[in-house]
């Protein structure tokens, strides 16, 4: 009997004894048995800790501007499962994950590990390979790969690139990354390849992405050394290497940090233009309509619901100084919760001085942090009389739609599954 998606999904997620497994073994070998180790078409990967959903919508945006045919692969969702898998800028079908995770499967039962037992596949993996064999069947003319929560051993890293992007290196992800820049730099810099360009968003770059480049053979292009931006009133300019200088319109994304979002993707699109050309026309034009969901999304304007999913001490710092810079008359009211692997102080006392009431209630999940130890957190760095506690997400929805007033603003934020809450509220009212 044929599997729904949520079928699989579910079945997935008790295959593999852990839900992460870092390593390329497994998956090369099942990769190898669909015959799919090379590609019909190039491929463009995106690593690093924040900025990577909002690269990949950039670079889909101005490639399909330009009329390719394009496939993009991301995590996590929001909503859906099928947002995971974008063709030309459409979540792909549940008929075609649904087809792609069969033909995954069969391979799979006749692939074996060195012990010679049936080799598992972790739900991320599966979602790799069902998201290269979409793109194969629709016939893309480029992939365009998220390295979800690694670098050199994350599944979306088994090919080979054309060219590569590696956004800002934040403390992240410690307990599979490392706890310090550099090791977490090292890491992501493993999807560099021999001969092929790199560009590094970071403007502060950690000296192992240097090291990893010359070590590797890659070719390097660092943000501020090899090329820049200079915003403007009303539009900001891009310059590169071989005096290249492109004036475009700023990126429809907000936040001051978008333009080096941007920038990185100018200088990777440049690179890769022998292969797919793109015209200045096409970058003005993707720029203008590049839109990515729960990255400083607003849902409503009066009152203002803004959404993002920053949930490390960097995200942080990006989603305050936008609140900053862009006040509102009344108060600011958080829908806040984490999960416990998270930097939760320092996120809360990065947001704390732009946050009037904080409503906080538990994720759903073994990773989530406990309803008490949010609230303990939020009063040890100076929140005592601000601080209401909820059971659960829809308390808080129901609780600010009936109190906030027009100037108010409500910023919803600390994680994936907080955004993704609020939108499917949003979705359903």
């Amino acid at each position: 009997m044929k599997r729904s998606l949520a079928e699989w999904l579910s079945w997935q997620e008790q295959l593999h004894l852990s839900e992460i497994d870092l390593g390329l073994e497994r998956i090369g070998k099942v990769a190898k048995k669909l015959g799919i180790l090379t590609l019909p078409f190039p491929v463009i990967t995106v690593a690093g800790t924040n900025g990577k959903g909002s690269s990949i919508a950039m670079l889909e945006s101005i490639l399909r501007a330009q009329s390719y045919q394009t496939g993009a692969y991301t995590s996590p969702h929001l909503i859906r499962y099928n947002e995971r898998i974008s063709i030309n800028n459409h979540p792909a079908s549940d008929a075609q994950i649904c087809a792609a995770f069969e033909t995954i499967d069969q391979a799979r039962q006749t692939t074996y590990d060195d012990e010679g037992k049936v080799i598992s596949l972790t739900y991320f993996e599966f979602g790799t390979l069902a998201a290269i064999l979409c793109f194969i069947e629709q016939k893309v003319d480029v992939a365009l790969l998220e390295v979800g929560l690694g670098g050199r051993l994350d599944a979306a890293n088994l090919w080979d690139a054309s060219v590569s992007i590696i956004t800002g290196i934040a403390i992240d992800h410690e307990s599979w990354l490392g706890n310090d820049r550099e090791t977490i730099a090292r890491e992501k810099a493993g999807i560099m390849r021999k001969n092929q360009p790199v560009i590094c968003g970071d403007p502060n770059p950690p000296k192992s992405i240097q090291a990893t480049a010359t070590h590797i053979g890659a070719r390097l292009y660092q943000f501020k050394k090899d090329f820049s931006y200079e915003k403007n009133e009303q539009d900001w300019t891009w310059n590169g290497w071989d005096n290249q200088q492109f004036t475009l319109p700023l990126p429809a994304l907000k936040g001051e940090f978008q333009l080096n979002n941007a920038a990185s993707v100018i200088a990777a699109l440049s690179l890769f233009n022998k292969q797919l050309a793109v015209s200045q026309q096409a970058y003005e034009q993707g720029l203008k309509q590049v839109t990515v969901a729960g990255r400083m999304q607003i849902l409503q304007k009066t009152p203002e619901w803004l959404v993002d999913v920053a949930h490390n001490p960097q995200s942080a710092e990006q989603l305050a100084t936008y609140l900053q810079n862009n006040p509102v008359k009344g108060n600011t009211f958080a829908i806040f919760s984490m999960l416990a692997d998270k930097d939760i102080d320092q996120v809360i006392h990065i947001m704390s001085p732009f946050i009037d009431q904080w409503h906080i209630f538990q994720l759903p999940g073994k990773r989530a942090q406990t309803l008490e130890a949010l609230k303990q957190q939020l009063q040890l760095s100076g929140n005592t009389a601000n601080i209401r506690q909820h059971k659960d997400f829809s308390r808080v929805c129901s609780h600010l739609k009936k109190s906030v007033k027009n100037e108010d603003r409500v910023v919803a934020f600390g994680s994936f599954l907080v955004v993704s809450a609020v939108l499917e509220t949003c979705q359903a009212d």
